[in-house]
């Protein structure tokens, strides 16, 4: 085969392209070689000339062949589709480049080959897995560390693609005990790849590690006291991962690895700490090994307390002394946020399963850093990834709120003590430390610590006023954690004991001249805000001055949390916020903010998503603001249909932000639940129609589009079906389609709001309606296998048997004969939920298809009656349905009836009998 070599002009583009990319200070210079570099990649053989310039062009500068390399790495799946030439060029020189004299383009290379041999993965590229195991035998010892360092990313990064045969051998068969050996190497470096190599190969379950796990562990001991920390660091990693994975292997030596691991979290390098902390998050969170931890919470608690102060690094970091409230806010300061769209759902009876991951209210881990850029981060960067990455305070916050939901009030006893010597400590970071801790336990411990509440708020509200900003933030993060005992409505006593001062205390947070206070204030009184919901209603008018007048304090990072508490507030308060004086003063203030913000800014994005939330409480009360919300609505989404429209033409433009027709399609939805036919004027002279651009929008390749779209379907078939029903053919079309028994996961919202959008649809056009009777077919033969798959999420189950439901009560005749088919799915999709209206008018319809067909319930009658038992109160009408249902069936056969009923669980039949006199 010929071997490749670059033509001189090729080389030249690439090489001028790459020598214009170090002037960083022209941003259009920047973008024309973004997209001339984009270009380049369609060149079949673009990464054999990269890797040319970092292998072959000594005479280049270090830091030009550097570029190339990292180039080469960003674009490494190109070789998947390179010719043969270009494959084995790439891989020889990219072995070349790593023996460089220079350590910049060594290093360089080192990144090309993790990438190289993860995408081609070592079973095509066996020599170059050799090359590195040999290279860890060199007389050189930088070239033994270069090559483990690659070694240890792959181990990190791709250990399953490892763990294969390659050629008729097993290459982790040699590699793991010659890791092991390597643990034992004179330098501390080699010793650290050498653990690290190995721990990753812990979560896989790999045999050839396993097949050496007591040697593995009895070396993981011996290097426990290894002078080096980042040794020490992986030793505390590799007992981590292997309490996770194979727990059994560490419980017989748990006395020791719990003794090691200890003074490990006390360790004076905070990496080794942090590692060690890790290791009691992980232990608590495995209810399995709770017995194995219990024995252990009286020593390691006081531990994990200690390591929620903050350190001398973090103070450096965090400068939170100052007043700050008047200085803009970096852009860098702020970080992107999502926007999800709203999606329809129901509120269980039992407490749900789907607890969230703890780890977020003690900031949560950076994501994989994205290294693509090759520019090092500037300094204030580099402190605000500081500021917030995950931390030993973190880290033994959230281990501590794990080991309060074990353990209860058994940690509480053991905490009690050390927690009062550092609330009323002199030293307020031991204070800060206190109260941080107080509200990791608040969850788990609430039942232990409720006796000590009414010292312990009093005690929080009061240190509100600490001259420590950090203390004031802390001490809002820990009285949201409270703020549902403090809402509590027990008595006007503890009402104004707890709940009044508690609310001032956080507006006046809210209102501070800190901004890190100020952020933590509006957090926790948006918290405040939704466990007290209505109890709210009669402090509206100072919360509403104090909301205001933070408008015009706030500046751009915290104005976002202001807009969410704004909204947190409306649906906590409802209709209560439709008192003329409380419009009055929220208004003028939103609509200030509104008219500074042009539509393409992305802060539109949560202010509109904070008037969904107005619109619906205040109502009709927000019809003299309605004509130009809606107007701009109407106007965002036609400009991002129209965009979108450009981008799908001409793929090579940047995609566009979806965001603002999402929110615009959800602020759609409050303004027709706020207002209902009342749009109707401004509906009909909407240029496009609106409803036009609706069908458009459920067409949408993004499923958030779709889901959003359909949210607004159901809104206005619920608040203003007249205006809504010429476009339902069109829609229609869409709907059916979107109706998918095994959607994407990404694809589950979209599909769930279609599903309940078409039972409110059909409810609006009732009984017999000859227009929907061409659509009952389609449907149900699409939402009869959503309800029986058994891989469908819960919420698509519960809308789907929704709205069979209500298709049945309009149209029996069509649904009833297949009501054997989904009656038991039926009626177990929906027996957990709470009474409300929906779930009515669905068992309405299930029993409307009972008395159309009652042969088709005789296999699910079990189901049936456990569904009709678990209500608390269905409405008469219901109610009356259910009795005639059940004494029909008694009168049809009552001695088939009574052995039937025989077979039921007790509490079914009790309550048959309480309620029904069967």
């Amino acid at each position: 085969m010929a071997s490749w070599t670059p033509q001189p002009a090729g080389l030249q583009e690439i090489l001028q392209t790459i020598h214009e990319s170090t002037d960083t200070r022209n941003s259009a210079v920047q973008r024309n070689i973004t997209h001339k570099l984009n270009n380049f990649t369609r060149a079949p053989d673009y990464i054999a000339y990269l890797a040319y310039i970092l292998s072959a062009m000594p005479q280049e500068d270090d830091r030009i062949r550097t570029i190339a390399g990292y180039l080469l790495k960003n674009n490494a799946r190109l070789i998947l589709r390179a010719a043969p030439d270009v494959t084995a060029f790439v891989k020889s020189a990219v072995l070349t480049a790593f023996a460089d004299p220079s350590i910049m383009i060594r290093n360089a290379a080192a990144q090309d080959i993790v990438a190289f041999l993860g995408i081609l993965e070592p079973k095509n590229w066996p020599e170059c897995l050799q090359q590195l195991v040999h290279m860890l035998d060199a007389e050189n010892q930088d070239q033994q560390e270069a090559a483990f360092n690659v070694l240890e990313k792959a181990c990190e990064d791709y250990p399953r693609k490892l763990d294969v045969e390659i050629n008729g051998t097993m290459p982790l068969d040699y590699m793991i005990p010659k890791f092991i050996v390597l643990s034992e190497h004179p330098s501390s470096k080699m010793r650290a790849h050498a653990i690290a190599c190995l721990s990753y190969f812990v979560p896989i379950g790999c045999q050839a590690l396993f097949a050496h796990i007591d040697t593995f562990i009895a070396c993981l001991f011996k290097r426990a006291s290894d002078e080096d920390p980042t040794v020490r660091r992986h030793v505390c990693q590799a007992l981590v991962l292997l309490l996770a994975s194979r727990p059994e292997k560490l419980m017989p030596e748990m006395n020791g690895v719990s003794e090691f691991m200890l003074y490990s979290t006390k360790d004076k390098n905070e990496n080794v700490a942090l590692e060690a902390c890790e290791f009691w998050l992980t232990f608590a969170e495995d209810p399995d090994l709770a017995p194995y931890l219990h024995p252990l919470l009286a020593t390691v608690a006081p531990v994990l307390l200690d390591c929620m102060v903050y350190s001398e690094d973090d103070l450096l970091w965090l400068q939170g002394d100052e007043e700050d409230a008047a200085v803009p806010d970096k852009e860098s300061d702020i970080k992107p946020r999502h926007y999800g769209g709203k999606t329809h759902g129901f509120e269980r009876e039992a407490n749900g399963d789907d607890a969230g991951a703890k780890r977020g209210a003690y900031g949560e881990e950076l994501g994989d850093e994205d290294d693509d850029d090759y520019d090092d981060l500037d300094d204030d960067e580099f402190a605000e990834e500081m500021s917030t990455e995950w931390n030993l305070r973190k880290c033994a916050a959230a281990a501590l709120d794990v080991l309060a939901v074990r353990f209860g009030a058994d940690l509480l006893n053991v905490l009690l003590e050390p927690l009062k010597t550092k609330l009323w400590s002199d030293d307020w970071l031991q204070r800060e430390s206190g109260i941080l801790a107080l509200g990791a336990m608040a969850e788990g411990c609430i039942d232990a610590i409720e006796p000590h509440l009414p010292t312990l708020v009093p005690y929080l509200i009061n240190t509100l006023n600490d001259p420590k900003p950090l203390v004031r933030s802390i001490t809002c993060w820990t009285l949201g954690r409270y703020a549902s005992w403090c809402t509590q409505p027990i008595s006007e006593e503890h009402k104004n004991q707890f709940f009044v001062p508690t609310l001032e205390g956080l507006l006046r947070m809210v209102l501070d001249n800190n901004k890190r206070v100020q952020e933590a204030g509006c957090s926790a009184f948006a918290t405040l805000e939704e466990d007290a919901g209505p109890e709210l209603a009669p402090y509206l008018e100072p919360v509403l001055r104090n909301l205001v007048f933070a408008f015009e304090k706030y500046q751009h990072k915290n104005m976002l949390i202001l807009y969410d508490a704004v909204g947190t507030l409306a649906d906590a308060v409802g209709t209560a916020l439709q008192n003329p004086t409380y419009v009055e003063i929220l208004m003028p203030a939103l609509l200030k903010r509104w008219s500074k913000l042009k539509d393409d800014d992305e802060d539109l994005v949560p202010l509109l998503e904070c008037l969904a939330s107005v619109t619906i409480a205040i109502g009709p009360a927000f019809l003299p603001y309605a004509g130009p919300i809606f107007d701009r609505c109407q106007t965002i989404v036609h400009s991002s249909l129209l965009q979108y429209q450009a981008y799908q033409q001409n793929p090579e433009m940047d995609e566009p932000d979806r965001s603002f027709l999402v929110v615009a399609l959800d602020l759609l939805s409050g303004l027709t639940q706020g207002l209902g036919m009342a749009l109707g004027p401004h509906i009909s002279r909407s240029q496009p129609n609106l409803l036009s651009l609706l069908t458009v929008c459920l067409k949408h390749p993004h499923a958030a589009v779709r889901q959003s779209g359909y949210a607004l379907v159901g809104d206005m078939a619920m608040n203003c079906f007249p205006l809504l029903r010429p476009h339902i053919p069109a829609i229609m079309q869409e709907l059916i389609v979107q109706l998918d028994p095994e959607p994407k996961v990404e694809f589950i919202s979209a599909c769930n709001n279609a599903a309940w959008a078409v039972g409110e649809i059909a409810l609006r056009y009732g009984r017999d309606d000859p227009e929907f009777l061409q659509w009952v077919q389609p449907l149900i033969s699409r939402l009869i296998p959503i309800l029986l798959h058994p891989k469908a999420p819960r919420s698509l189950h519960e809308n789907a048997a929704v709205s069979i439901g209500r298709i049945g009560l309009m149209h029996p005749t069509l649904v009833a004969p297949l009501l054997p088919e989904f009656a038991q799915a039926w009626c177990q999709a929906l027996y957990e939920i709470r009474d409300n209206e929906e779930k009515d008018s669905a068992f309405r319809g299930l029993c409307t298809l009972v008395q159309t067909n009652p042969a088709g319930i005789t296999k699910s009658l079990l189901w049936f009656c456990n569904a009709i038992v678990r209500w608390n109160q269905p409405s008469p009408e219901l109610n009356n349905m259910f009795q005639t249902l059940l004494n029909g069936f008694k009168q049809h056969d009552a001695a088939g009836w009574a052995a039937q009923v025989a077979t039921f669980p007790p509490v079914i039949q009790e309550r048959l009998a309480t309620r029904y006199g069967l």
